[in-house]
């Protein structure tokens, strides 16, 4: 009797281990299960994202293509060379895109938008190493197709350059905004690079002419760049004109003028670019 009574004793704890360890091990097998199927998923759907992110790619930078411009420089009102001095620098050869509703939904480069202001201004120039090193920088930093930052680029400096404002300004407002994504889309609807509300400035796409919508990246930079001009200009500086931008009518603009900012003295750190003055 006492050998039954100790054999009992041990039974119990034996076989509360047994349960637990049986039930660990088919809790195990459970998420590995799921780890597996995951796994697979991910194999299988992984080829077919990225396929889509270049076609994508390349659909932005056919849509930006400065077909109209000679190949290696941005230009000025005048039509003098504007930014760098070698033709590699920021304009390069356009990959043909493969026929996709990315490549629809851009569209090609408009070429008739009003003329630039005659008024003669201060050029801002870029040498061949800065022009590589932003492109470079704003490749990694926003995971943007390298040829698609370089088109991005001179499209950007072309506008800044018709509108007077800084570059580096302009390329600060889309990385804040869209991260450089061009079919960012807000909660409240506002869309694009630079984050225009068509419903809001439906005319001033409508003044570009026929297809101009803020999913258009060139459309949106000329849109988006008319809107903060007018707001540095209403407002008298150009932070004061990125709180008007934002949408802030109070003192405090929750800070995003000074996100734009420092943006914008990352930028021009990381291509050795001067800061124009505001």
């Amino acid at each position: 009797m006492p050998d039954a009574s100790v054999a009992g004793i041990f039974h119990q704890p034996a076989q509360g281990v047994h349960h637990r360890i049986a039930e660990w091990l088919r809790i195990c097998c459970t998420y590995l299960g799921i780890a597996v199927i995951v796994t697979v998923s991910m194999s299988l759907a992984v080829p077919g994202l990225r396929d889509q992110a270049l076609q994508v790619h390349k659909a932005l930078l056919t849509a930006l293509a400065p077909t109209s411009m000679p190949s290696g420089s941005l230009v000025d009102a005048s039509g003098d060379p504007l930014v760098y001095d070698t033709p590699s620098a920021i304009v390069m050869a356009i990959p043909a895109a493969p026929s996709s509703n990315a490549t629809g939904f851009l569209g090609p480069l408009r070429t008739d938008f009003p003329p630039a202001p005659s008024k003669k201004v201060a050029r801002n120039t870029v040498s061949s190493p800065q022009a590589e090193a932003l492109r470079n920088y704003i490749s990694r930093k926003y995971r943007v197709a390298y040829d698609a930052t370089g088109v991005l680029i001179n499209t950007t400096y072309k506008v800044a350059r018709e509108k007077e404002l800084d570059p580096l300004l302009l390329l600060a407002v889309i990385a804040i905004e869209s991260r450089y994504n061009p079919f960012a889309e807000s909660s409240v609807g506002a869309q694009g690079l630079m984050q225009v509300m068509t419903r809001v400035h439906k005319d001033k796409f409508e003044k570009l002419g026929e297809g101009a919508t803020a999913l258009d990246p060139t459309s949106n930079i000329r849109v988006g760049s008319t809107i903060l001009k007018d707001c540095i200009t209403r407002r008298g500086s150009v932070d004061a004109g990125l709180a008007c931008y934002v949408g802030a009518t109070g003192p405090s603009d929750g800070g995003y003028g000074a996100k734009v900012q420092a943006e914008r003295r990352r930028l021009a750190l990381a291509a050795g670019i001067a800061l124009a003055r505001d």
